[in-house]
């Protein structure tokens, strides 16, 4: 008897622990939310740079609407780590299962994609890593060391999962000295049992504390996805909490359903709602916000640091002042 080989194996599942869920489709787009399509030869440029280092990127990985215009700018945030998260997120359309063997090169070749792509401002972002004893947090030290010896000018801003369980990760990272310690705190409490079940609400809140506590120089930043069903009460209290954790940088943007398979989109906030969240977080002291429906963690993270710069000196220099009269 022999056995048929010439039948392809079936495609590796994205998102396996979904494969059984109802599909729920989303509401039609408002026409904020429209995006045109990535043609341009800039963009091309940059997907054939990122793929020649071997990176991996979340713009790609997790369906980044705004990839088309800042790719044309050539900027790009990796995704190190790898490309499969231990984590199954309900809003996610990173893949998940079981994790990639960590790139050695990885560091080497981001640096040098850094230099290439010319950035000022480099965004390191990650896959959960629950299977490594310290979450990453070493690989993300060696990419900030490698950054800084190869391109000493750029910046580096660093979006980090929440290392639950690993003793001593988030020391290595805030050891590294990244100019920005992003860690999203994604939703409201109560949407945490259905929307991010592997995470821990005032766990992620500690981590951003802890990051500020240990080495103020470094901006803390946080995001918030909004339109899962929360109220705008519900994001005013979590404001309120990043406030009282010392985070200086809020983003919040609009939930967009990856698959039928995720989390269904409860509605879409308007642009006057997000305009109302900016002032109001404004209020809340905030250095830097910005809410908006396309807003993402990395979405003019450069331009956006270089305001997060200026609005502490002005901070500061106001508390000086107060202190003379």
């Amino acid at each position: 008897m022999t056995t048929d080989t010439t039948q392809s194996k079936k495609p590796r599942l994205r998102h396996p622990e979904k494969a059984k869920n109802p599909d729920q489709p989303s509401p039609t787009k408002p026409d904020w939310l429209r995006v045109k399509a990535p043609v341009n030869k800039a963009f091309q440029e940059t997907r054939d740079l990122v793929r020649s280092h071997n990176l991996v990127t979340v713009c790609e990985e997790a369906a980044c609407p705004n990839i088309g215009e800042c790719w044309e700018q050539k900027h790009a945030t990796v995704m190190i780590l790898g490309s499969v998260c231990t984590r199954a997120c309900a809003f996610c359309n990173v893949a998940t299962g079981k994790p990639d063997l960590l790139d050695p090169h990885e560091p080497e070749n981001l640096a040098n994609a850094t230099g290439e792509l010319g950035l000022k401002h480099m965004v390191i972002t990650s896959v959960d890593r629950d299977d490594l004893p310290d979450g990453g947090a070493q690989h993300f030290a060696e990419c900030i060391i490698r950054l800084r010896k190869t391109t000493p000018d750029t910046t580096i801003e660093v979006l980090t999962p929440d290392f639950q369980k690993k003793d001593g990760a988030l020391d290595i990272v805030i050891a590294a000295k990244p100019d920005v310690f992003n860690h999203n705190i994604e939703t409201i409490p109560r949407l945490y049992p259905t929307i991010r079940p592997g995470a821990r609400y005032f766990h992620s809140l500690n981590l951003l504390h802890q990051v500020k506590k240990q080495d103020p120089s470094i901006f803390t930043k946080s995001g918030l996805m909004v339109g899962l069903g929360e109220s705008a009460e519900e994001v005013y209290q979590v404001m309120d909490d990043l406030r009282s954790a010392d985070v200086d940088f809020l983003t919040i943007g609009q939930y967009l359903q990856p698959t039928p398979k995720h989390a269904p989109i409860a509605r879409y906030i308007s642009p006057d709602e997000f305009r109302k969240y900016e002032e109001v977080a404004r209020a809340k002291k905030f250095l830097m916000v910005s809410a908006s429906p396309l807003t993402r963690s990395s979405y003019h993270a450069g331009d956006d640091y270089e305001e997060l710069k200026r609005n502490r000196d002005i901070a500061l220099n106001k508390k000086k002042k107060a202190l003379l009269t």
